[in-house]
């Protein structure tokens, strides 16, 4: 199956709790999405309204960010392909500067011949850039993309040339945020979220045990994380395969073995933990998640759906805990596709990525709520972390106010 074309991110408050969902569906692979810059000098020049709110067509499919509200809940939805930009990753056509409150762009000015200043174009809304010239009577693609890293302020963008450089300066929305790079892509979204994971270890849950080892094994190269398989921790511990375990002790036995692995690695830090597919494991079971929670959980789920609306109505529907994959909804993250290929195991985990980044700049606290959650010893009490000296077993009754 072909690698994904769209992403959608959900981010829904309930039970005080925030699941960020993603849904993937298939399209024929992306052909080359990469453009050699051409730029050109001219005069320096700062427009004082030089943002256009809407981008014009192009013919590649580019992510696009939006925005809008769902019922009671907030909510976020991300479309993404397969391409980040039509920029060469080449350092040697652009240079890209991050500042406190902004970003700069310096692109190489060569080889295009305009007659002025008046010939440039510069577009941008809250996560696209689209520059273009004007250059022997036709309009020409300097830059094109559709994924900036994080949300930035258009209204507040400015550009100018510089000799032989045109420089475009982005304000961005969140301030604090450090950019390892202008555009979302895999090397910088490894570089970024490793930074604000701050160690926390990840969980992939699912049906599919191949699925998570696969794309656990690509986010763990990109984070400089250690993979972790709790099937192979299982098998080399018990001497016999899984299916063996479960035919002669039981589903119930295997999950409650990968239980008291995950429970082993509840306190590990900087790890990608791949965890079992199928019936057999403890994330199927709601009752094993104690431990689960001390990471973030990326659930990987296969999509029944044919067309992008009915795959957002079944995330939509498993998001809220209808149908036999309840356990499995309480992960944090939710990603959904359309099929699989082990090919494309790092466009998952690059879609992967960028949900836990919308996740956790969502709240910044996370992280360090993991680790509390932790050191308090993983009393399944997430997201409502009680005090010290809070008892499980009374399921709560006359505890102090949520930490």
């Amino acid at each position: 199956m072909a690698a994904a074309s769209y992403v959608e991110f959900c981010l829904l408050k309930e039970k005080k709790n925030r699941t960020l969902m993603a849904a993937l569906c298939s399209s024929p692979p992306f052909q080359n999405p990469f453009k050699t810059l051409q730029f050109f000098p001219s005069k320096p020049f700062l427009p004082s309204n030089s943002v256009s709110r809407g981008l014009i067509g192009h013919p590649f499919k580019i992510p696009r960010l939006l925005a809008n509200n769902c019922g009671a809940c907030g909510r976020v939805n991300l479309f993404s392909g397969n391409s980040v930009s039509t920029v060469s990753p080449n350092r040697t056509h652009y240079e890209f500067y991050d500042g406190s409150s902004e970003v700069e762009l310096r692109l190489q000015l060569t080889g295009v011949d305009v007659q002025s200043s008046k010939d440039i174009h510069v577009d941008a809304d809250e996560s696209s850039l689209f520059i273009t010239a004007q250059s022997s009577g036709f309009f020409r693609t300097l830059l094109e993309t559709k994924k900036l890293y994080d949300r930035i302020k258009p209204g507040e963008t400015i550009w100018y040339l510089d000799d032989d450089q045109l420089v475009v300066i982005l304000k961005k929305q969140d301030s604090e945020l450090k950019w390892p790079d202008i555009f979302e892509s895999w090397d910088s979204l490894t570089t970024g979220v490793m930074q604000i994971l701050k160690g926390t270890s990840i969980y992939l849950v699912g049906e599919s045990g191949e699925i998570n080892q696969k794309v656990a094994e690509e986010l763990a190269a990109g984070l400089a994380y250690t993979p972790l398989d709790t099937k192979e921790l299982l098998e080399s511990f018990s001497k016999q395969s899984i299916d063996s375990w479960a035919t002669s002790e039981g589903s119930d036995s295997v999950a409650e073995g990968e239980r008291a692995v995950l429970e082993g690695l509840s306190s590990h830090v900087r790890a990608v933990v791949a965890t079992l597919g199928g019936g057999h494991g403890a994330a199927r079971r709601a009752d094993k998640w104690q431990h689960l929670y001390a990471g973030f959980t990326v659930w990987l789920s296969q999509s029944k759906a044919k067309d992008e609306d009915s795959a957002k109505e079944e995330a939509r529907r498993q998001v809220l805990h209808d149908g036999s994959d309840e356990a499995y909804a309480k992960a944090d993250v939710v990603v959904k596709l359309g099929g699989w290929d082990a090919a494309h195991a790092r466009t998952v985990a690059q879609a992967s990525l960028t949900a836990l980044k919308q996740l956790i700049l969502s709240d910044k606290k996370l992280p360090g709520k993991k680790n509390l959650y932790i050191r308090l010893g993983c009393r399944g009490d997430w997201p409502n972390i009680r005090p010290p000296g809070w008892d499980p077993s009374n399921g709560g009754s006359g505890a102090s106010p949520t930490l």
